[in-house]
């Protein structure tokens, strides 16, 4: 009868340790896990955008230190003042539309719809003299266009569809002249969906492994930095396109980030939307 008893209540007490260690883990999963604070970039610096800004959906440094922005609803750049933190000039260029990407060469801005459609700002930052035409290129909304760069030489813009491209495996940089305004049809570099460095990013639908929301050539080295907002991260191309590192961004720093762009000398801008959490934002990012 002892035997029973004792029996029995050894295999009470295992019950319970085996519920509580079921229970612990339970919970353990579902407490939120704690991010891995990433050695890949410092936040050097953070500009707060006011409300005017608050859907700043791309970024180009200027000769003088400011910044032109656009938001993707008004067809208007802003004149952004990094020292004063303030805007100093707004530019109409068009009606309202989904502006997405900018670029600038010389006294002329570049801005790209999300339609594939550029307008083309002529002496923008002198007042009344503005002066924009629209061109159309081989894109389409199907393409969803955000990206909008200039080379290092200043003789072609440089874009990527969003979405889809030609092939559902590769999303290609392409150049567009400045002087003809025609897209080449095949794409300097292509990047390959499929590439290893994607493997932890990998979608059943290809093409969705890798959204690219804007992207810069850095003015030293000539290499690729391409942004996605969706999952926030940073490709760095080489410039025969070889995918030489995948950063991922931190949700917290960068909650939607759509503009990216470089000072002469290459430091290194991202610009955020605002979220529910946080203000639009300009980042300065040093990379480690």
């Amino acid at each position: 009868m002892k035997t029973i008893k004792y029996t029995l209540a050894v295999t009470v007490v295992l019950s319970l340790m085996i519920a509580l260690l079921a229970f612990q883990g339970l919970k353990t999963d579902d407490e939120p896990k704690q991010k891995k604070a990433s050695t890949d970039y410092t936040i050097v610096q953070k500009w707060e955008m006011p409300k005017y800004l608050r859907e700043i959906s791309g970024i180009a440094w200027l000769p003088d230190g400011k910044m032109a922005c656009v938001q993707d609803e008004e067809g208007e750049i802003f004149i952004y003042d990094l020292e004063s933190n303030k805007i100093l000039q707004n530019i109409h260029f068009a009606d309202s539309g989904d502006y997405e990407g900018i670029a600038v060469h010389d006294d002329t801005a570049y801005v790209m719809r999300s339609d594939g459609k550029i307008f083309e700002v002529a002496r923008f930052r002198e007042s009344g003299k503005a002066k924009t035409i629209s061109y159309k290129t081989e894109f389409s909304s199907k393409n969803n266009m955000e990206t909008l760069a200039i080379s290092r030489d200043g003789s072609y813009l440089i874009s990527a569809p969003k979405d889809r491209d030609k092939v559902d495996e590769f999303k290609g940089l392409y150049k567009i002249d400045l002087e003809s305004r025609l897209v080449d049809a095949v794409p300097t570099v292509s990047i390959n969906m499929e590439d290893d460095a994607f493997e932890d990013y990998l979608e059943k639908k290809v093409y969705k492994t890798f959204s690219p929301s804007d992207a810069a050539v850095h003015p030293l080295t000539g290499e690729y930095y391409v942004l996605e907002g969706i999952d926030p991260k940073l490709v760095i191309l080489e410039k025969d396109g070889t995918i030489k590192k995948v950063i991922e961004l931190d949700e917290d720093d960068f909650a939607q980030p759509e503009g990216i762009t470089f000072s002469q000398d290459g430091t290194l801008f991202i610009s955020n939307e605002a979220s529910k959490k946080n203000k639009a934002n300009i980042l300065e990012v040093k990379l480690n």
